[in-house]
């Protein structure tokens, strides 16, 4: 991995990838891609992972695909679509901390997490129409699926910048919150998440995948319904429930 471009570290059941290169705005080269989709796949592994937050370093969060290979390399082989399609089916839910600017490709990664916080002074767009490229068909999708036709329209055909409050008001944000308060707010939402029962989370994300590529493998939405019912999280809910206490969940 590339030490000085990806961190990655575990704490608390909460996984931590931070983009490194703030000299150009945490733009990722075919490496970075490829090295970032491997860690997840390591981690993807880990049953004692609850959620993951992707966040960068300094002014911007990602500059998508570094523009010194846009031109020069074969595409054919997206690695920025393997890259966000690790994220979106990696199995606890993904946070994007959106620490600053998000341009490109980087709109996509941001797209294929589950939830995203950015901050206040923020700006989002994607520039291959000023640049004579047709964006990859599966990145198009996520913005469709994420924010709707029109939006997409915008993002893609006219290439519009999107300030922070417009971000927020067409569903790109979840939470837009002062530079400051960005970790607090993440760590909020990360210290929900741990608490909730992580059976049914994993479950529920994996449906919630398959519905939005419409391809639900429905047999296996009823295994893991059922395997929920039969959990020992189940019961430990339930119990929690009627004794009036916060449930302590294994994921058993």
């Amino acid at each position: 991995m590339v030490e000085t471009m990806i961190e990655a570290r575990i704490d608390a059941a909460v996984g931590r990838i931070t983009l490194n290169a703030p000299q150009s705005h945490n733009a990722l080269d075919r490496a970075a891609m490829r090295d970032l989709a491997d860690l997840l796949a390591d981690w993807a592994g880990r049953e004692d992972l609850r959620a993951l937050v992707l966040t960068g370093r300094g002014r911007s969060f990602c500059a998508g695909a570094s523009l010194g290979e846009v031109g020069a390399a074969d595409w054919s082989e997206n690695p920025l679509t393997r890259l966000c399609d690790a994220i979106e089916e990696f199995p606890v839910p993904v946070l994007a901390g959106l620490n600053g600017g998000v341009y490109g490709g980087g709109v996509e990664i941001a797209l294929a997490c589950d939830f995203r916080v950015g901050v206040e002074g923020m700006r989002a767009f994607v520039p291959p129409a000023r640049l004579g490229i047709h964006y990859e068909p599966a990145g198009i999708a996520r913005a469709l699926d994420r924010l709707g036709a029109q939006a997409a329209r915008r993002m893609f055909l006219l290439a519009e910048t999107f300030e922070a409050e417009a971000l927020q008001a067409m569903g790109f944000l979840d939470h837009l919150v002062a530079p400051e308060a960005l970790d607090a707010r993440l760590a909020e939402m990360t210290g929900v998440l741990t608490g909730l029962a992580p059976l049914a989370l994993r479950g529920m994300k994996r449906t919630i995948v398959e519905l939005s590529r419409g391809n639900l493998d429905a047999e296996a939405a009823r295994s893991r319904i059922a395997a929920c019912f039969a959990s020992a999280d189940h019961a430990e809910g339930l119990a929690a429930q009627r004794d009036r206490r916060p449930p302590v969940f294994t994921g058993r």
